[in-house]
């Protein structure tokens, strides 16, 4: 094991973040982690540049006032706030934002590795911004919507440094043996599962707790 993760970072520093071999290695981790456990988790799917620099512009988007209090339903918009209180900002190539952009890209990458490995079939994307301020969550649920089957794969990915047990906020997917699987979100997490499978919650956060959130659509 300890050989296995010398050569890997032997392999970060010889190749570079964006060589593609090195990509297909990160890619790999993911979607093999998934296959073991049907939730793909990885800590090198994001550089710790990109996670700094996507966590700024989230700060920025909630000091301008940009982040919009999120629904939960893909027709007319219900808030609710007894069922999910985060607030969220969707991502765009459009908006000219080079890290905002880098991630983008990162995610084109990984969809054209996942389809040719795996033949999936993804065709689409969509990834927002989220705040979870002190005192909120997000209750039980699935990604996928009952009247609309297009999210395939949900992603997310973590922003926050120095989280520590007791900051709450953790991402709790429940598997189909009843067992629980809490995942605390660490700056430079990223998790991978199937939207129609696995009901999962982010439970109580006492502490602002930012992230990447998005699904892999057909």
């Amino acid at each position: 094991m300890l050989f296995l993760l010398l050569t890997f970072i032997g392999l970060r520093i010889f190749l570079g973040r964006f060589n593609p071999f090195y990509l297909q290695v990160i890619f790999d981790q993911l979607i093999n982690t998934f296959i073991e456990n049907k939730v793909g988790l990885s800590t090198q799917f994001l550089s710790e540049e990109l996670v700094a620099q996507l966590q700024n512009n989230v700060v920025q988007l909630a000091l301008n006032h940009n982040l919009k209090v999120a629904g939960t339903s893909n027709s007319t918009i219900v808030i609710n706030k007894e069922v999910r209180g985060d607030q969220i900002f969707w991502l765009d190539k459009m908006h000219n934002n080079p890290f905002e952009t880098e991630f983008l890209n990162l995610i084109d990458d990984f969809v054209l590795h996942l389809n040719s490995s795996c033949y999936t079939g993804i065709t689409d994307y969509e990834f927002h911004y989220a705040l979870y301020g002190a005192g909120s969550f997000y209750s039980k649920h699935l990604d996928q919507f009952k009247n609309n089957d297009s999210r395939q794969y949900s992603m997310i990915f973590y922003l926050n440094h120095q989280w520590k047990t007791g900051d709450g906020g953790e991402l709790c997917i429940h598997h189909e043996d009843d067992s629980l699987q809490c995942i605390a979100p660490m700056a430079g997490t990223s998790v991978f599962f199937k939207s129609s499978e696995l009901l999962h919650e982010v439970l109580l956060t006492h502490k602002p707790r930012m992230s990447i959130t998005g699904w892999l659509k057909v």
